[in-house]
């Protein structure tokens, strides 16, 4: 499910991870290119190590997404059916080897087992992610609110945890705030994707909702356009921007090396929220995604919100941020 705290494009869904392209050797730095060619292959609703991360934390970025993302794909992609919780139960014994010295077999491992030296990384993280996945395996529906918070807490949460753990962030307080950000995330995507993640048989919308509005299954599978849809749709979006509400002391409290690179997943996430919000009763219709000028948006209310971080960097930034949009 991740990208948990991103989103597929119809485009970038089509290249699962299988389908990168494996490094001629596991080389330290050719297995990191590899992870950063897996992030690239998926599309966000944020950029993944950004540019205005700093560069020396780049690449285990990198690292660790690739983890979550070849695990989501154990879970998701048609090719892993009928063997999914084995490549799962693989995947988390090679992550065991990597904390026990063992050589790695796999490229995301061999640049993963060195970010995890480089910054003691805990193991919990790692596993939680992967329970998360094999929840999907298990769990196709939430009756309630409380329930999905609590499936976002393995499958979403770590991935912020792990993110501040790099740049030394280890104090409860801001693991707190990251936790509602990496929810608010998550629960954009999950409203982008109820038609996709229905045909994967997943319902991430709380039944207890679904019954409040008078919205149905069947509705959903429809892709219906109806009043009770766009109610639905608005309560998911208010409830959804009181988590990023929640977490904006995050982006206030870290320093330089995050500080950019978190405003630009806030408001690309609050970004996302408002055209599902504009969307309304046409959201089972047309999925709701950025564009480049949603793009532009995001990354001048960031640089408004903490530029200032970027100290001498900013020219040099602010060059690659036009030839950036240019592309988007």
């Amino acid at each position: 499910m991740i990208q948990r705290i991103g989103h597929r494009s119809s485009a970038a869904a089509l290249v699962p991870a299988a389908a990168v392209p494996m490094p001629p050797t596991l080389e330290l730095d050719a297995c990191y290119s590899y992870c950063e060619a897996l992030c690239r292959s998926r599309h966000h609703n944020f950029p993944v190590a950004s540019f205005f991360t700093r560069t020396a934390l780049r690449k285990h970025i990198y690292a660790i997404f690739a983890f979550a993302r070849v695990a989501d794909d154990f879970a998701d992609e048609a090719q892993y059916e009928g063997r999914r919780a084995y490549e799962l139960d693989r995947w988390e014994e090679q992550l065991h080897q990597c904390y026990f010295g063992q050589p790695a077999e796999h490229p995301v491992f061999v640049a993963l087992r060195d970010t995890i030296k480089t910054f003691s990384l805990p193991i919990t993280e790692f596993v939680a992610l992967l329970s998360g996945f094999r929840t999907d395996l298990e769990v196709k529906s939430f009756a309630r609110f409380d329930e999905l918070r609590s499936y976002t807490a393995q499958a979403a949460e770590p991935l912020a945890h792990l993110w501040l753990y790099i740049a030394g962030y280890r104090g409860p307080e801001l693991h707190a705030y990251a936790d509602d950000l990496a929810t608010g995330l998550a629960f954009a995507r999950l409203l982008q994707d109820i038609p996709a993640d229905l045909a994967r048989g997943r319902i991430y919308i709380p039944q207890d909702d679904l019954r409040h509005f008078g919205v149905t299954a069947d509705d959903l599978a429809q892709r219906r356009v109806t009043p009770a849809v766009g109610a639905l749709a608005r309560y998911e979006v208010a409830r959804t921007r009181a988590l990023f509400e929640r977490s904006r002391p995050l982006v206030d409290k870290v320093g330089a090396d995050l500080a950019v690179e978190l405003a630009l997943m806030w408001h690309g996430g609050m970004r996302i929220l408002d055209k599902i919000a504009d969307a309304g009763d046409h959201l089972l219709e047309h999925r709701p995604r950025l564009d480049a000028a949603d793009k532009a948006v995001v990354v001048t209310r960031a640089l408004a919100w903490r530029g200032e971080t970027l100290g001498p960097r900013a020219i040099n930034l602010a060059r690659r941020l036009a030839d950036w949009v240019k592309e988007v």
